[in-house]
């Protein structure tokens, strides 16, 4: 399935690249680590390089757990 998708143009890293990034965006580090079976520091330098705000993730769940 690999070789069909490259011979396509996906390229399959940059596509996982580019998911775990969005992801680091939305969760916090340790979600994102117990979620993808990471370690934490593996998911906190996602994040870092991302540059993800989780705390906009936390008033999220804050806001949908008071509705």
């Amino acid at each position: 399935m690999g070789e069909r998708l490259r011979k396509l143009g996906i390229r399959l890293a940059e596509t996982r690249s580019t998911a775990l990034f969005q992801l680091a965006t939305e969760l916090p580090a340790a979600t994102l680590a117990h979620t993808l079976g990471t370690h934490i520091t593996v998911a906190v330098k996602w994040q870092r390089a991302a540059a993800g705000d989780w705390g906009a993730y936390a008033a999220e769940i804050s806001r949908r757990n008071s509705s």
